[in-house]
């Protein structure tokens, strides 16, 4: 007798206990049982017993005295083994370094507070790796100090793995806020995160194309984007040894007293945007002309208030509709609430010009429309008009951006220049990887301007590390793994995702009918490789334990596997 196992097209296979009879001088086989409805395991030991093994219960040869989860660490240390993390911190061991990696680890995987960190890790593999089981909160902080007098070094490390000659590096400013009041970087500020009324810390982040991380700088939280532009191009220059640069950064980071100051540095060339105000000083001379998109969706001008640059006008009708949409909805809004005031004063239940104006105030600044509004108020009226030539004019910018550079053509194409702009998606993407999607980098406890900065920097060495595993399994995830054809695309156009990821999205499911998953999930699902301690049922106490680590799962090995390619 044997064990047949028949595929089925649209479910899962069927297992059927049959046996083998001659009839004729043919072989042939005759059904059994139908087994499909048994749990896997217990097929497989009917097929076991079917060979002639002899069984056994488990618990009568040995007992499990502790489990860890292992999955989920294995793959993480396994990264960083490839990406030489723990050469990165140091080229020697100590004990610093080995906590250090496990925060990173702990980081990605769980990410707490220090004290939480020391509790939640021994549920895992990764103290017993490490060596670090007996690590305190007050050893995290110790080594916190110790990587902070490193960066410098780290971070030219990774410069030089990274960074290259006339190549790109982009440069961002985001923000996080406070917990508390003592710390002397926390200030307020343009509050990036939503939250009003919160102290704050700026820190900016370059990264060499595709958003691999290379360096980060910590600010007071009132600090200016364009202020902290100059410091990294000498930072790139001076401390990483790059002559040579092509620094990106949006319209608000590198503004024209930026662009002043850079012409005279030698070797660095720059990709940004015009303002609002600029694109439309260009409309108001002709220079701009609305006609030339009828058949394009970007062509390039010069002006001679731009000299020495390079200017891409573009035009995406996709979002000329979507802000057309949403003026006119935010207009609606807007309307309806100052209709409900003007009722309001008409039946006397608002009097006196100040009292009015407050109450005009709250929904002004809850739409954001006061430019497109003519108010009248007095001590007994209130009126209001729409100006519809201001409507008109901010409406004439819909979906236009223009693009400028110093390169040349003969270094750059306008496509290219459009496309290298964009690119600082990939540092948002970071942000919000940092922020709030995976290493939770908010809100901040830190009482200490270092300790403030060093985790800072943890976090940006934390997502360089997940920005690896990230890249190695986007086949596994919801990601888009076309990358040739996002450097392909028209420029312009609105940004599509792939055929195969919009599938993924749509069914949940891979190309091979297994489950999609996030970064998170997929990490969840490793955790599930367990390392069980065990002793055999009759041992003495003082027998040493043996480790049984569970073998992965189909989906399981494939990741670990993807794992295995990283390189740098």
């Amino acid at each position: 007798m044997h064990i047949d196992v028949v595929p089925n097209r649209n479910s899962s296979p069927a297992f059927l206990l049959r046996e083998s009879y001659r009839e004729g001088g043919k072989v042939k086989k005759r059904t059994l049982a139908n087994l499909s409805s048994l749990p896997v395991e217990q097929i497989e030991r009917i097929r076991q017993i079917l060979r002639g093994e002899q069984l056994a219960p488990v618990d009568t040869l040995f007992k499990a005295v502790g489990s860890a989860h292992h999955g989920h660490v294995q793959a993480v240390l396994s990264v960083m083994k490839r990406l030489r993390f723990d050469a990165l911190l140091s080229s020697r061991p100590c004990r610093e370094r080995d906590l250090v990696i496990a925060m990173v680890a702990a980081r990605i995987l769980k990410p707490h507070s220090k004290l939480a960190t020391t509790r939640w890790w021994n549920v895992t593999t990764l103290p017993e790796i490490l060596g670090v089981s007996d690590a305190t909160e007050d050893d995290l902080y110790e080594a916190m100090d110790w990587l902070l007098l490193r960066q410098d070094r780290i971070e030219k490390k990774l410069a030089a793995r990274h960074l290259r000659e006339n190549g790109l590096v982009l440069y961002d400013l985001s923000s996080s806020y406070f917990e508390g009041v003592t710390c002397p970087l926390a200030a307020l500020g343009h509050p990036r995160d939503g939250i009003k009324g919160k102290l704050q810390v700026n820190y900016g982040l370059l990264a060499a194309p595709r958003g691999c991380p290379v360096s980060v700088s910590v600010y007071e939280g009132n600090t200016g984007d364009p202020t902290t532009l100059l410091e990294q191009v000498t930072k790139v220059k001076d401390a990483f040894g790059i002559k040579n640069l092509v620094l990106v950064g949006d319209r608000g980071m590198i503004t024209q007293k930026q662009i002043d100051s850079l012409k005279d540095i030698k070797g660095v060339d720059w990709i940004g945007a015009l303002k609002t105000g600029g694109i439309r000083e260009l409309l108001k001379g002709g220079d701009l002309q609305m006609g030339l998109f009828d058949e394009r969706n970007l062509f390039e001008l010069t002006h001679p208030d731009f000299p020495g640059e390079r200017l891409i006008a573009c035009r995406n009708p996709e979002l000329a509709r979507m802000r057309a949409a949403k003026r006119q909805d935010l207009l609606l809004a807007t309307t309806q609430e100052l209709d409900k005031v003007k009722r309001m004063v008409e039946k006397g239940r608002i009097t006196g010009k100040g009292k009015i104006g407050v109450r005009v105030g709250r929904v002004i600044n809850k739409y954001k429309m006061a430019k497109h509004l003519a108010l009248v108020i007095d001590d007994d009226r209130f009126d209001y008009g729409i100006r519809q030539d201001q409507v008109a004019a901010e409406a004439a910018l819909d979906g236009i951006y223009v693009i400028r550079t110093s390169l040349p053509k003969e270094r750059i194409s306008a496509e290219d220049a459009v496309r290298s702009y964009k690119s600082l998606s990939d540092v948002e993407r970071a942000f919000r990887c940092l922020k709030s999607i995976d290493l939770l980098v908010r809100p901040i406890r830190h009482r200490l301007e270092d300790r403030v900065r060093a985790h800072i920097f943890l976090c940006m060495l934390s997502y360089y590390v997940e920005w690896h595993m990230f890249e190695a399994w986007r086949p596994l995830l919801f990601a888009d793994e076309d990358r040739k054809a996002k450097v392909e695309r028209d420029p312009v156009a609105p940004a599509k995702r792939s055929k195969a990821a919009l599938a993924k999205v749509a069914t949940k499911r891979l190309d091979d009918d297994t489950v999609a998953h996030s970064f998170q999930t997929l990490l969840e699902e490793l955790g599930g490789i367990v390392r069980n301690t065990c002793r055999r049922a009759d041992a003495e106490p003082s027998e040493p334990a043996f480790r049984m680590t569970t073998t992965p799962n189909p989906r399981q090995a494939r990741a670990l596997a993807l794992l295995d390619a990283i390189r740098v």
